[in-house]
């Protein structure tokens, strides 16, 4: 069972499609996941690019929500929350709009464009000590 499991997820990482085969050594940035979210998912390789891209996008709002707990967050969803299929689009269209952050760490790209996209409400600052308006 375990062999085959390993097996499967050999395979699956060979026919991941260019935007992944691309990705350079040190991890993958913006523009690579961007395009990898792109894909539409029509063949093997596609999915596989767009499961990638939710997984991605899925652990990174996981972790996110996980830090805020003890610090203020980056981003703040709306109630309700949008589709996978509205975020997704939304990383694709605002990643071409920003060509200039294609070659950062895809996970500062993605909290870049959540912050921009889902920013959220301004905190009261208390009497005598400076708002934190930059998170970065």
């Amino acid at each position: 069972m375990r062999l085959s499991l390993m097996m499967a997820a050999g395979a699956a990482a060979l026919l991941a499609g260019p935007a992944l085969a691309q990705a350079p050594a040190q991890g993958t940035t913006t523009a690579t996941l961007a395009e990898a979210c792109a894909s539409e998912g029509r063949d093997v390789a596609g999915a596989t690019a767009t499961g990638y891209c939710r997984g991605f996008m899925t652990g990174a709002g996981q972790y996110h929500r996980e830090i805020s707990v003890s610090r203020p967050p980056i981003f703040c969803l709306p109630d309700p929350s949008p589709s996978f299929d509205a975020a997704q689009a939304s990383f694709v269209a605002w990643a071409r709009s920003n060509p200039q952050y294609g070659a950062e760490p895809a996970v500062d790209g993605l909290m870049r464009w959540a912050a921009t996209t889902y920013p959220c409400p301004a905190q009261p600052t208390p009497a005598g000590r400076a708002s934190r308006t930059s998170r970065r």
